[in-house]
Formats: structure tokens, sequence, C-alpha cells
């Protein structure tokens, strides 16, 4: 049993990295937009198709296009940190009692 507690682990890790690693595509997606950024550019160009799945989605339920802030990269983060603490930890702690 105690391989599949150690692959279980080893997966809940992977998520959670990957996890990480798109939460911070999420803010720098979020920093690009602050200025004005050339739609030309390999590094824009990956960060909105990385991101833009994600987003369209909630800005079409959560209509708030006249607050003139773009809140819905903050609540993909919360979405995201909730998923670490909830999903990875659960899965953490599942394999444990293994």
């Amino acid at each position: 049993m105690f391989v599949l507690s150690n692959f279980i682990i080893a997966l809940a890790k992977v998520i959670d990295i990957a996890l990480t690693i798109y939460m911070w595509i999420i803010v720098f997606r979020a920093l690009i937009s602050w200025v004005n950024p050339d739609p030309h550019n390999q590094i824009v160009i990956f960060l909105y198709r990385a991101t833009e799945p994600v987003l369209r989605p909630i800005r079409r339920i959560l209509p708030m296009s006249n607050v003139g802030i773009d809140f819905f990269p903050i609540i993909v983060i919360l979405v995201i940190i909730f998923l670490k603490y909830f999903f990875v930890e659960t899965m953490i702690q599942m394999a444990t009692h293994l």
C-alpha cells in the first residue's frame, strides 16, 4: 500500500506545483494588463492564450463590465488557492491514511 500512498502524494505535489505556476501566470497577465503591451509579443500572446480559457467563462457568469477594474484574475487566484488548500491537502491526507 505504500506505493499507492507515495504515488498519490507525488501526484498531489505535482498538482500543487502546476496550480502555483498557473497562479503566477494569472498574476503576470494581470500585471501586463496595466501597461499597453505589444499584442504581437510572444510572451503577451502566451499569457493571453494560457489565461483566457479560464477567465472567459468567469466573465460570462459574472458580468462586471462597468466596474473599471478587472477582478476576474483575483477570483481565479482565490479558486486556485482553494484548490490547493482543499483538493491537494485532501489528497495528501488521504494518502497518509492508506
